[in-house]
């Protein structure tokens, strides 16, 4: 019997013991004036019984619950909760720059638990197991948060708050919503190569005047999947194959050393940078780089969900709400790329990796991605 149900059968319950109680009640008075004074105070009392399950205080419930005092409903809750927990890969920086205004706006304290995507859906998935409930909400990358769903560790979520968010980060389960996005860029050093000069896309790259010049990051199979599938995949296998074959490539392990190198020039073209971070470098550290936007623009999403169970259900979804909302402004700031487009505009033609696929087809990518860049590197 699911929450909803159990309200409805406990206030079932209720209006019959009332009704009972009514007509065994010794009458005062007689006639029909005394008669009408009764039938109404029953029917308004019917009233209030029937509107027992309109409360929503299941987590099942609040999650789909869209009235207009959702939002009065979910802080009154959160504030007798008292608390909330966290389980995020988020930077500490990023984490505290958004729990600090959540605090400051809600006065609710958070337990936070950081660890990398794949400890969280571990942590969440041991402690399933051991009949343990103690995550309310999830913040990670868009693979783990995908697999989650998949091993039923999600709540399923409607919220208004995700109603201005450009449309691919509600997902059609709705177990989990994109927060931010880690968009793959390519990045130059522009003491190296001038913008006209720069590539307009990767056919382009196919030039021998790239050669020595191109570098890619060790594991974005998730990238390669979806812009070869885009492009088709026989002609996107072979137009990769052509680039390595004619220029070579390095191979650099982690998104930030890539962005790194660009700067320093000993990469000046990497395919694979993360946009944030060029940025971080262009506006913050002055350094010599700029975004190269060659197309499709590939997305992998981070994205927050309600964990099933979660112990603190109205803290749980009010949590996930500011990060559809006044965490959008606090991430821009931060130079991430916020779903909020009234914030800061995606990419045009921006496509997003596609999680699903990548679960079910991940290992083959892998070896692709693998034989194309990394054992033909130089």
């Amino acid at each position: 019997m699911t929450g909803t149900e159990r309200s409805r059968a406990a206030a079932a319950t209720r209006e019959d013991r009332m009704i009972r109680d009514w007509h065994q009640r010794p009458s005062m008075t007689n006639g029909p004036r005394s008669s009408a004074r009764r039938v109404a105070a029953l029917l308004a009392a019917m009233l209030v019984v029937g509107s027992v399950p309109a409360q929503a205080q299941t987590l099942e419930d609040l999650a789909s619950y869209a009235g207009a005092d959702r939002t009065a409903r979910l802080i009154a809750g959160a504030k007798r909760e008292g608390t909330v927990t966290l389980y995020s890969s988020a930077t500490l920086a990023d984490q505290s720059a958004i729990l600090g205004a959540f605090g400051a706006k809600y006065g609710i304290k958070v337990q936070q638990w950081r660890g990398s995507s794949e400890d969280i859906r571990n942590r969440a998935l041991t402690e399933r197991a051991g009949g343990r409930f103690d995550a309310d909400v999830a913040e990670t990358a868009g693979p783990d948060m995908e697999a989650m769903v998949r091993e039923q560790l999600m709540q399923p979520v409607d919220t208004p708050a995700a109603a201005l968010l450009i449309p691919q980060a509600r997902m059609p389960h709705r177990g989990w919503i994109a927060t931010r996005l880690s968009v793959f860029v390519g990045a130059y050093n522009t003491n190296i190569i001038k913008s006209a000069d720069a590539p307009k896309g990767y056919e382009d790259l196919r030039d021998p005047k790239w050669k020595g010049k191109l570098g890619i990051e060790a594991e974005d199979a998730n990238w390669f999947l979806s812009v070869v599938g885009f492009m088709g995949e026989a002609k996107g296998l072979r137009l990769f194959r052509d680039i390595v074959a004619t220029n070579g490539i390095s191979v650099r392990k982690g998104h930030t050393l890539l962005a790194n190198f660009v700067g320093s020039g000993e990469v000046p073209l990497a395919l694979t940078a993360y946009s944030y971070r060029v940025e971080q470098m262009k506006n913050v550290e002055g350094a010599p780089v700029a975004l190269l936007y060659l197309p499709p623009v590939v997305a992998l999403p981070t994205g927050a969900g309600v964990l099933k169970k979660a112990p603190h259900p109205h803290a749980a979804l009010l949590l996930l709400d500011f990060y559809l909302t006044d965490a959008q402004k606090i991430l821009a700031d931060r130079e991430a790329v916020p779903t909020d487009p009234r914030v800061k505009a995606p990419p045009q033609d921006l496509i997003f990796v596609d999680l699903p696929k990548y679960l079910d087809e991940g290992e083959k990518w892998t070896k692709l991605f693998q034989n194309t860049f990394v054992n033909q590197a130089r």
